[in-house]
């Protein structure tokens, strides 16, 4: 394979995505670590396809790369925040795809023996819009597999396009959020990071209140110092469990002091006080959404998650698809004579 040589370096972001999406799956957490050295890079290789298109020899071919840069940078990068900001994006998913802005806002070329890859360009030219729009493309497949999966199983549901069944008693294994509120199907249930982050918190197992839902929907059950809650993820950074478990330094049956602490009934499950307690954000959490996930997870033995879809998986298989095939939506819209 011959190209020029910031395309060649330009692959190193090949194994470094394959990686996060990996990491993605398994933890739902990126490093942020995992972006800077490939940001430096990005930068470097930018500045020197710059210098050499502004001391080459075609005043179009350089009209046409700052224009297609300068569309990479001032598009995809805000609509990557955007997106973060409004909830569409999770921090990992718009690092890496402002990443990309940078590092493939033009169309790279392969040279194989008998074909030059990307075999399908855009008739615009910006490498991180085709990225973009195959990635959505890939993650358009993935509610589509899932209703074939519960179909196949006999999973007939509101929420067969975007979940799947689970054990209450092991939604603490998972990731994704409740697709149920005590009213039924619920798109905005209880986030399942957060539930983990609550349970560590009382220093409780989700165990411990299903045996006993009442008296933990007290809030006078709740310790007297409640534990570091975590960021709900099934493991850290190093590969160790988060343990859920295990009684914190006043678990769950250390009431000290309960009788001298007010227990009002508007506060049912400690909710509001957990929200209040800890300094950052559970998810969006609200207090709503936790007690009628509690209150749904003690009174079903079965449950729909929607256990989401890591977004940096099919940002990895559009990055795939672009370096290799091309835009595949430009392909279609061709074939239906749109483009």
């Amino acid at each position: 394979m011959l190209g020029s040589i910031p395309d060649l370096l330009r692959l190193v972001a090949v194994p470094v995505f394959g990686w996060a999406a990996y990491r993605d799956v398994k933890t739902r957490r990126v490093p942020n670590r995992t972006w800077t050295p490939l940001a430096a890079l990005a930068v470097v290789l930018l500045l020197w396809d710059a210098y050499t298109v502004w001391t080459g020899p075609t005043a179009i071919g350089q009209r046409l790369f700052f224009i297609r840069v300068a569309i990479s940078l001032g598009f995809v990068i805000p609509l990557s925040y955007g997106f973060w900001l409004i909830g569409g994006f999770g921090g990992a998913d718009a690092k890496a795809f402002m990443l990309v802005a940078v590092l493939f806002p033009v169309y790279p070329v392969y040279y194989l023996p008998t074909v030059a890859l990307p075999i399908q360009q855009s008739a615009i030219g910006v490498f991180s819009l085709t990225i973009l729009s195959n990635t959505v493309l890939a993650g358009v497949v993935y509610p589509l597999a899932v209703a074939a999966g519960n179909l196949a199983r006999g999973r007939l549901s509101l929420a067969m396009f975007i979940g799947r069944p689970v054990s209450a008693t092991a939604v603490t294994e998972e990731y994704g959020r409740l697709l149920q509120s005590p009213d039924g199907f619920d798109r905005g249930g209880l986030d399942l990071d957060a539930l983990r982050m609550y349970l560590q918190w009382r220093g409780c197992s989700l165990a411990d209140i299903r045996a006993d839902p009442d008296q933990h929907r007290r809030p006078t059950s709740l310790p007297e110092v409640p534990n570091d809650p975590g960021d709900g993820s099934l493991a850290t950074d190093g590969g160790d469990r988060v343990i859920d478990d295990v009684d914190g330094p006043t678990g769950p049956s250390d009431t000290t002091g309960a009788s001298d602490r007010s227990d009002p009934i508007d506060d049912p499950w400690g909710a509001e006080r957990f929200l209040n307690d800890i300094d950052h954000s559970a998810y969006g959490t609200s207090p709503a959404q936790l007690r009628d996930g509690l209150d749904v997870l003690v009174e079903q033995d079965e449950v729909w998650i929607s256990p989401g879809i890591p977004f940096l998986v099919p940002m990895f298989a559009g990055l795939v698809v672009s370096l290799t095939y091309g835009d595949v939506l430009f392909s279609l819209l061709q074939a239906v004579g749109l483009a």
